[in-house]
């Protein structure tokens, strides 16, 4: 007996395992994919708040990263400046691993001009500090004491991490692995 009815079987069953291999490579795992990561600050001198999802489904989204550097802006001179995105991922890091709900932004961008103006007024400023860059904020976490904080930012080991306990922050940035500031 020929034609289809007397078919191999197993060429039959190879070729439905071929056909569920290439539909299932053609569905991504959801495993696989990345999870959402959502932060939401609150800004200490202006009092504006933003809870923004800026990555999702794998990749950083831009009109969430602008609402971002619109907030994290420097508030004196009102430039806006684009922040790293490797910061946000050291803030939702952090946030994770504290439980914390929103952080109280004390500095986010920095102009040179606003930099040079707290260097002659502040101590402990750098000349070409981070924040400058877009590369550094200065931050407390709601829910979460700062020391706690601090101590947490310090485990993940990455960027620098400042403590200033007078002034109740912790200053994170995407510089080499650095620490100052009492423990």
């Amino acid at each position: 007996m020929t034609g289809h009815h007397g078919a191999n079987p197993r060429r039959r069953a190879l070729a439905k395992g071929l056909g569920l291999l290439a539909l299932v490579a053609a569905v991504p795992a959801r495993a696989a994919r990345p999870a959402p990561r959502t932060l939401s600050f609150y800004h200490t001198h202006t009092g504006e708040r933003l809870m923004a999802t800026y990555f999702e489904h794998g990749r950083y989204l831009p009109d969430a990263l602008q609402a971002v550097n619109l907030l994290l802006r420097d508030f004196r001179t009102e430039t806006v400046h684009v922040i790293d995105p490797h910061l946000l991922d050291q803030l939702y890091a952090l946030n994770a691993c504290c439980g914390g709900r929103s952080f109280e932004v004390i500095s986010g961008y920095r102009s040179p001009q606003t930099n040079a103006m707290l260097r002659k007024t502040s101590s402990g400023v750098a000349k070409h500090s981070l924040h400058i860059d877009g590369r550094a904020i200065d931050v407390r976490l709601d829910g979460c004491d700062t020391e706690r904080l601090h101590r947490a930012a310090l485990a993940m080991a990455r960027g620098g991490v400042g403590f200033y306990p007078r002034s109740d922050f912790v200053h994170l940035d995407t510089g080499r692995f650095r620490t100052w500031g009492a423990a």
